[in-house]
């Protein structure tokens, strides 16, 4: 008994490590972010930063307005939403309600795999396969466009929003259906009508987690969009046939480059990325306070 007992101990603290390295290396990754963003901010003020319309951190004259880049990230971010939410719902809808057991064994993990493929693929098929696509379609669109981007984005975030979606739909009792189909509904009017409100909180926590995602992305975009930081607007047909710059890509362009490792310019790395991730920081919240309050508890 005293050797069961040493091990269990001994497990125990083996997973209270474990636990604990993640918060300590999330924790470590926070504070390096606000102690260099700090600094950046002590040579740039923050209404610069923020409400500048020009980023031009390496090339005079210097500018460090963040705006372009944001809208650049939230309007690849909007496109690709437009793309995996309807579809990954819809996916979702099939292998939960109409796909046979043997058809959803092979198609789950079949459209999970594309979660596994590198993004820096997902880039290279966008710029050698859906860029030429969509320049047949529209002979005016650049090489480098934010449209080419929010489609591969989009195929990217599919997996995410239908694997989420898909256990948040089968985690509905057959009791809830079967009361439907007893009310004289159909199938179609106790999916929509039934199936998915009662999934809702699952359902739309997969779409913010989908879109987290898309926010994140960094090599697909930098491929496929370009580098020109613009500041563009969605609703204008015209920018997303054009090169735009993304958070995620100035990060990389700005690493990649000759630049000091303490000079002002290296320092704006860090924050664009105390940006980046408040922004993700605060879709996981509304992720999760949308679950917990719209979440259905089922005896």
């Amino acid at each position: 008994m005293k050797v069961r007992d040493l091990k269990e101990r001994l497990i125990k603290y083996l997973l209270f490590f474990s636990a604990l390295l993640t918060v300590a290396v999330t924790f470590g990754i926070i504070l390096t972010l606000i102690f260099d963003s700090i600094e950046f901010f002590s040579k740039v003020s923050f209404l610069e930063f923020f409400m500048g319309t020009r980023w031009s951190p390496t090339i005079k004259p210097v500018s460090f307005g963040v705006l372009p880049l944001v809208a650049g990230t939230l309007m690849v971010t909007f496109g690709s939403a437009m793309i995996a939410i309807p579809c990954g719902l819809l996916a979702a809808i099939y292998l939960s309600e109409y796909a046979s057991e043997g058809v959803r064994a092979i198609l789950k993990p079949a459209l999970e795999v594309l979660a596994g493929i590198p993004t820096v693929v997902y880039g290279f098929f966008a710029f050698v396969y859906i860029t030429p696509l969509l320049q047949k379609i529209f002979p005016d669109i650049s090489a480098y466009n934010a449209l080419a981007a929010s489609i591969v984005v989009g195929i990217m975030i599919i997996p995410i929003v239908s694997s989420i979606s898909e256990d948040a739909l089968r985690a509905v009792p057959k009791t809830l259906r079967e009361a439907g189909y007893a009310l004289g509904a159909n199938k179609v009017k106790v999916i929509w009508s039934i199936v998915v409100p009662s999934g809702l909180s699952g359902i739309v926590a997969s779409f913010i987690l989908g879109i987290s995602r898309a926010i994140g992305e960094t090599m697909a975009v930098t491929i496929a969009a370009g580098r020109l930081p613009r500041l563009v607007n969605p609703l204008n047909p015209a920018d997303w046939f054009e090169p735009i710059e993304t958070m995620t890509a100035a990060m990389v362009e700005i690493g990649m480059s000759d630049v000091s490792g303490q000079s002002i310019e290296y320092k704006s790395l860090f924050a664009i990325g105390l940006t980046l991730f408040a922004m993700t920081l605060i879709l996981n919240m509304v992720s999760y306070y949308v679950k917990m309050r719209f979440r259905e508890v089922y005896r």
